[in-house]
């Protein structure tokens, strides 16, 4: 993303990517079975959410170019499964 990116443009997109990773959770736990790993992996993958979500506040420019960017090729990798 060369392009200038609001804070807020890439709180749509880590709002987008931890829901995905909140439903995800939800569906494991309610599986037959859950498979312990993919739980942890999709709360340490959330947690990560909200950390990145909280730098996000102090960010400069730079930064929050940063963040969108790699939170963009996370939602494009989410809906591609």
């Amino acid at each position: 993303m060369s392009e200038h990116v609001t804070p807020e443009a890439v709180e749509h997109l880590m709002q987008e990517v931890s829901a995905w990773y909140a439903e995800q959770i939800i569906k494991e736990r309610r599986a037959g079975a859950p498979d312990a790993g993919r739980l942890k992996t999709l709360q340490d993958e959330l947690a990560a959410c909200a950390a990145d979500q909280q730098a996000l506040q102090d960010a400069d420019e730079k930064e929050v170019a940063e963040i969108a960017s790699r939170y963009a090729a996370r939602v494009r990798e989410l809906k591609g499964q």
